[in-house]
């Protein structure tokens, strides 16, 4: 028995300390990892497409010599209203696409001497998450990379760059490119 230890009075048993980690805490488990903060100058945002190496110049190109971000995008599908589905989520392949597009992106951006930062995320509203990670890493440059795509399909979709437009404000410079 330690001496520092509590005793229960009536029984002469040692009393255990509480948990200092509450019992939620103990049973979950995180679902997501921090959103990333390192500083850069440029962010490439991708929806699930490669990113053309005319997209690398550019953000070398604007960067200056400062870091650059690069931003992939998986599809979570269905609607925010509807029942959660584990069908509706990106597969563990789409997932392993997504992360080998941000690989080669960044490894083309080092061999050009730009030191660069990856993040795949998971969501339904592109525009909101490119914009929120715009912010956390203040960029100056916003490059979101879209596939082309017909006229009534980015008028039932939306444009991306335009809503991503919209929601950083004047906080940093957005460019549309359609490959």
């Amino acid at each position: 028995m330690r001496a520092d230890a509590q005793v229960n009075v009536r029984t002469g048993d040692v009393v255990a300390q509480p948990n200092p980690k509450p019992a939620r805490r103990l049973f979950r488990r995180a679902k997501w990892d921090a959103q990333p903060t390192q500083s850069s100058a440029v962010l490439i945002a991708t929806v699930g497409i490669p990113i053309p190496p005319a997209v690398i110049a550019r953000a070398v190109q604007l960067s200056g010599g400062r870091p650059v971000a690069v931003l992939t995008i998986a599809r979570i599908y269905g609607y925010s209203f509807g029942l959660p589905s584990p069908g509706l989520l990106p597969t563990r392949k789409e997932m392993d696409e997504q992360l080998a597009l941000v690989a080669k992106a960044i490894a083309r951006l080092e061999r050009r001497g730009v030191e660069a930062w990856g993040q795949v995320a998971s969501t339904r509203r592109y525009a909101k998450t490119i914009a929120q990670a715009a912010r956390a890493r203040g960029v100056d440059h916003v490059l979101v990379v879209a596939p082309e795509v017909p006229r009534w399909r980015r008028l039932v979709e939306g444009d991306t760059a335009r809503d991503v437009r919209r929601r950083i404000g004047q906080e940093a410079e957005v460019e549309g490119i359609t490959v």
